[in-house]
């Protein structure tokens, strides 16, 4: 995976280190960036001025694929960028990466699916969810 300057992210946001984040050895612990990268998906996934599903559906993660690149520390703040790589019939492929003090300390590509609630079994997007998803498109990447 190539890396993206942090501005070339269509959703950026940030959440706040927490000391209760951190493990023995003064860092962030690993399975917190995946907490982070969380945050970065429901800044636009659901946004209640632009809904995504419809009711009754929710997203599920299929496939996360994550690259360390560089430890995260407390205090301190977390910068996410989150950019949708392609949109399939039901599912949508991310791709997100985490800053600290300017510097990449993480990149991630995640595969989500609409799912129905009742049966747990992936549902199409609809078009007006197709059409929404558009805006967060990285540059060059799907159509």
């Amino acid at each position: 995976m190539d890396l993206l300057e942090f501005e070339d992210f269509p959703s950026q946001t940030f959440d706040k280190v927490r000391y209760a984040d951190t493990d023995r050895q003064g860092h962030v612990n690993n399975a917190v960036f995946a907490t982070f990268l969380e945050t970065g998906r429901v800044q636009f996934l659901y946004n209640k001025d632009l809904p995504v599903l419809p009711e009754g559906a929710s997203f599920v993660i299929a496939a996360l694929q994550m690259i360390f690149r560089k430890e995260l520390h407390w205090p301190g703040q977390v910068d996410i960028g989150s950019g949708i790589i392609k949109i399939g019939n039901s599912s949508v492929k991310l791709l997100q990466q985490l800053h600290q003090n300017g510097q990449c300390a993480a990149q991630a590509e995640t595969v989500i699916v609409q799912v129905d609630d009742a049966t747990g079994s992936s549902t199409p997007l609809t078009d007006e969810a197709r059409e929404i998803l558009r805006r967060w498109l990285l540059p060059n990447r799907d159509k």
